[in-house]
């Protein structure tokens, strides 16, 4: 068993009920079609929408739920448990850029839409020569009286297929040197000239998710879409809400840890070997020992991070850590479960294989955990 968090509450409870409820009757039976297509169901977003899944840390004044950090994480824990890639989080991380950087008219006209399913949000910052070193970025947007024109593409996009809102970095001033030229600009997508989404790329895992390249060819966007108001805040707003983000990615690669050992220690339990049940071996039983505590020790530690992001204490140190240092003990767990379950744990219909591909990325987005290294040794 699980202990359980110790942020949650009666209402959390709750929450987490219908979440389950939801994802196992709507999203689980339909995942191998959304495998094969590369992406959820184009129906998806609303029907998670008119459960209250989407924004639920969001004030109620623009749709959103009216709860906490906790509630976003529950729907991150329950959709990792259940083996489901949708983006929540993506959408949820936009919906904050927005809340903090947009005007107040923008703001009411989108977030409400966001919150019921209707509109779709992404990021696009990576571009094929700018992953992690988003200074590298070469899309630029040219001021054109009431206008900017965005030239260039992007890369990696997370719910790319369905956006229809598009927080675009840019270089709004090519010759500012470093980070001080670059500006997030609002492109929404529809019908829009120039705007064209690319291919669905093909990953290693999570081929439920939609992940495509987007182009940019002489966009017109209002420069009122300019976030912030201001050019060249850009960067300092990507990392303002990276704390997010992060914790969101150590919050699902907790989770994914905590099911794989739940279902290796089944499996074990069930699976003989020389006429004794895996688990009567010394080795399972010690690696699983090993991967429990190891679990645990994530766990006490992610609620403490937790805690300290809902108070507003959550540093950029920590958050670092708990994304790097999860997500590598995500990996760790899954790989050592995938081997107590020997040639089964590489077959693609057994969950520890889904849960080992799929893992992966998590120690690469959200900036890699080796950046992210260099940002915790700055604190030093």
């Amino acid at each position: 068993m699980i202990d359980e968090s110790s942020w949650m509450d009666d209402d959390l409870r709750i929450f987490r009920k219908t979440a389950r409820h939801f994802i196992e009757k709507e999203f689980v039976p339909h995942q191998d079609c959304w495998r094969k297509e590369q992406r959820p169901a184009d129906d998806a977003w609303v029907r998670a929408g008119s459960v209250g899944l989407l924004l639920s840390d969001l004030p109620s004044e623009y749709g959103g739920g009216g709860g906490s950090f906790a509630n976003e994480a529950v729907v991150v824990e329950e959709l990792a448990r259940a083996g489901v890639h949708f983006a929540t989080f993506v959408q949820s991380s936009i919906a904050h850029y927005l809340l903090d950087y947009a005007a107040h008219a923008q703001k009411s006209d989108w977030l409400p839409r966001m919150a019921s399913g209707e509109l779709v949000g992404a990021i696009a910052i990576t571009e094929a020569g700018a992953g992690s070193d988003v200074k590298a970025i070469r899309t630029t947007a040219r001021r054109s009286g009431d206008h900017y024109v965005i030239n260039g593409s992007k890369t990696f996009v997370t719910n790319g297929w369905h956006a229809g809102l598009v927080c675009v970095a840019v270089k709004t001033d090519p010759k500012a040197a470093g980070m001080r030229g670059i500006s997030l600009i609002a492109v929404e997508t529809k019908n829009l000239s120039g705007y064209r989404v690319g291919r669905s790329l093909n990953k290693v895992g999570m081929h439920g998710q939609d992940t495509c390249e987007l182009f940019f060819d002489d966009v017109r966007v209002p420069a009122s879409n300019l976030l912030g108001g201001t050019e060249g805040q850009g960067f300092s707003q990507i990392m303002e809400k990276m704390n997010y983000e992060r914790l969101a990615i150590a919050v699902a690669a907790l989770a994914t840890a905590e099911r794989a050992i739940e279902v290796t220690a089944k499996y074990v339990s069930e699976r003989t070997a020389f006429g004794n049940a895996l688990v009567d071996f010394q080795n399972t039983r010690f690696k699983l020992a090993e991967c429990k505590t190891e679990a645990h020790i994530g766990r006490v530690f992610l609620d403490r991070c937790i805690e300290d992001f809902i108070a507003g204490r959550l540093d950029e140190t920590r958050a670092a850590m708990a994304k790097y240092w999860l997500s590598d003990c995500e990996c760790r767990i899954v790989d050592e479960c995938v081997q107590l379950h020997g040639g089964y744990g590489y077959m693609t219909e057994y969950p520890i294989a889904r849960m080992w591909t799929d893992s992966r990325v998590h120690r690469i987005y959200g900036g890699t955990n080796e950046i992210l290294k260099e940002l915790i040794a700055s604190s030093l």
